[in-house]
């Protein structure tokens, strides 16, 4: 059962657009900057493995310095870390650009890549605290904003690889990484300079706190999370082999626009209510969806059909998201909620990496359909994960209601 929450009420909270509008902008080149390496090294080395291993070094690098960049802005505050990101990223790409056009050596565009990614501004989850902040923990209001939030996820990867490729193939081989770093420094900068929607620094006195990742529950929500970016990754890869294989390359991207586009219908319902079942409950069944989806692609005889399952099997995706983001807030303490996020955005990435890479070695020694497996296995080891350990979910206690005396007991914790 739910009941309506409009995000008409949600995009009125005051002072909403002023740091919605320029996230947006600085979210875009999340998408580009991978896809935009690809083509910059592949056409000045001719190597799809050089240009594959460039930009991995970026993605993996980005899933380590994101939780420290999380981190960092808990504590610092946003503005006061986005700034030394910024300069470090865009110097870090303008230099592998320069380096790829000289034709330096391939350990110096890896150095490059890797500074890069680690430096990239994690906007999507300080957008998130911003809203944590902004609706003052009201959970009605959260479900609407996180599910906000993963659309406009969506929308950037699916629009970034759209403007990198189209740059790239049509003005320069480096002009997707050029538009990638104007984007990213003109977005980010406007978004540092919105200080009064920033969520305050709280740091308990005498100390600063553990790791969100300390917390049992947030290690299993990036397990779940790094499956669920096993199948972007392989669908990515096993879309666009498909389609090859059908002799019908072009319509690749219509396929995964379908995929994209049922995880954007579904995550606009899904956040527009607020649900009474808890979110931990709502993360099981959407996810047990997933991998019920992800296990039929395999079997599509054809890209129609392909095309109908890749548009249901999206169907699952945003609300998995949703429900973990608004779990993962439920299980941290306030001065670790940015960082929570950014573990959680950086197990999409690297399990995306993982399932490209995954997929692209099934194609190759078993033919197209063969990557369709990865998204399956990827999903159904994280619904292992979260069915057997699911009460690590469970928030804790509030420390008062555990202070009982004689035979007083503490009320049950619900999930």
């Amino acid at each position: 059962m739910a009941r309506s929450f409009g995000y008409g009420a949600l995009l009125r909270t005051p002072g909403a657009w002023t740091f919605l509008l320029p996230a947006f902008v600085a979210r875009m080149p999340y998408a580009m900057l991978g896809l935009g390496t690809v083509l910059l090294v592949f056409d000045t080395t001719h190597s799809y493995t050089t240009a594959g291993a460039v930009a991995a070094v970026a993605s993996i690098t980005q899933v380590v310095g994101a939780p420290l960049t999380g981190r960092l802005s808990d504590r610092r505050g946003q503005a006061v870390v986005l700034l030394p990101c910024l300069t470090v990223h865009a110097g870090s790409v303008v230099t592998l650009v320069v380096l790829a056009l000289a034709g330096a050596p391939i350990w110096s565009l890896f150095l490059a890549a890797g500074l890069a990614g680690a430096s990239l501004p994690q906007i999507g989850a300080m957008v998130r605290a911003r809203w944590l902040h902004a609706l003052d923990g009201s959970p009605e209001a959260l479900s609407s904003a996180f599910a906000f939030e993963s659309v406009t996820d969506e929308l950037t990867f699916v629009l970034g690889p759209v403007l990198a490729t189209t740059l790239c193939t049509t003005v320069a081989p480096a002009a997707g990484l050029v538009a990638e770093v104007v984007l990213t420094v003109v977005g980010g900068l406007a978004f540092a300079a919105q200080r009064r929607t920033a969520p305050p620094v709280r740091l308990t006195a005498g100390r600063t706190g553990g790791s969100a990742l300390a917390k049992p529950g947030v290690r299993l929500l990036v397990v779940a999370l790094l499956g669920v970016g096993t199948v972007f990754g392989a669908m990515q890869v096993s879309v666009t082999a498909a389609s090859e294989a059908a002799g019908q390359a072009g319509l690749s991207g219509l396929v995964y626009g379908l995929f994209a586009g049922g995880s954007v219908i579904a995550g606009t319902a899904f956040g527009a209510v607020h649900w009474k079942r808890s979110p931990k409950f709502r993360l099981l069944a959407t996810y047990t969806a997933l991998v019920v989806g992800c296990s039929t692609l395999w079997a599509m005889p054809n890209l129609f059909a392909l095309g109908v399952a890749a548009f249901c099997c999206g169907l699952a995706i945003a609300p998995t998201l949703i429900s973990a983001y608004t779990l993962v807030e439920t299980l941290v303490d306030t001065g670790a909620k940015t960082e929570a996020f950014t573990w959680l955005t950086g197990a999409i990435g690297l399990g995306l990496a993982l399932g490209s890479t995954a997929a692209g070695r099934l194609i190759d020694s078993h033919g197209a359909h063969a990557g369709f497996l990865v998204p399956a296995v990827g999903a159904g080891l994280g619904l292992i994960a979260l069915l057997g350990l699911r009460n690590m979910l469970t928030p804790a206690a509030p420390a008062a209601s555990r202070q009982v005396t004689g035979s007083q007991r503490p009320e049950p914790v619900r999930a």
